[in-house]
């Protein structure tokens, strides 16, 4: 192996799903954290998986991780395709018939999951792969990248939830958080569940892809 590649991090993710708004935001910071995680990506050789959508911080880690050679898969149903894909989207599109099926898909190419600042659709996506930790279902980390403080209110939200007695102390664990790609993808790597896998991976995996319907659980 030459110099360039003995330069390259080993990580034990193949694969980051990441959910991200189809808008860039009103800060540059947003836009500069989305670079920066692609480049945390690629220096450590993981691929992208992510919502399908060219637009936004979507358009923006796909590009560049693309641009930095590895792969992206792109997962979108067919209804959103017109309003969410503008101009041409990078790598590997796969289309899914619905939310549901987009969301299992996803998880399902994935090693782990990081969410950057976004609105509604990025906070479904992520409560879903939480409470599916939360369950047992999977034990692939879930990470928020805290860019300004974006995610303040919603971790106080959930330690509230924990101080109420609606949220399990070990639940909060699952969620992993740091103001920078480079300490986040960090922290997820050291990450250790304190919960016990209660379905099957593949056989969920294989249900939830069948019968979306019947695993709306978020």
């Amino acid at each position: 192996m030459g110099s360039e590649g003995e330069m390259k991090v080993v990580s034990k993710f193949g694969r980051i799903c990441v959910f991200c708004g189809s808008s860039h935001g009103k800060k540059i910071s947003y836009q500069d954290a989305a670079i920066q995680l692609a480049k945390e990506l690629v220096s450590r050789n993981i691929d992208l998986v992510y919502g399908g959508g060219s637009i936004g911080l979507m358009g923006l880690i796909s590009q560049a991780v693309h641009d930095g050679g590895r792969h992206v898969i792109g997962v979108i149903p067919k209804t959103l395709m017109p309003r969410e894909l503008t101009g041409v989207t990078v790598g590997e599109v796969k289309a899914v018939a619905d939310m549901h099926q987009r969301k299992a898909e996803m998880a399902r190419h994935s090693d782990a999951f990081i969410a950057l600042p976004g609105g509604y659709g990025t906070l479904e996506e992520l409560l879903e792969v939480i409470t599916w930790a939360q369950l047992g279902i999977h034990d692939k980390p879930v990470g928020l990248l805290n860019v300004d403080g974006y995610y303040n209110i919603l971790l106080s939200f959930i330690d509230k939830a924990v101080e109420e007695g609606f949220i399990n102390p070990n639940a909060r664990h699952i969620i992993v958080s740091a103001p920078t790609a480079k300490e986040l993808v960090k922290k997820l790597e050291d990450y250790v569940p304190r919960h016990e896998i209660v379905a099957s991976k593949s056989n969920w995996e294989t249900e939830q892809l069948a019968h979306p319907q019947a695993y709306n659980i978020s």
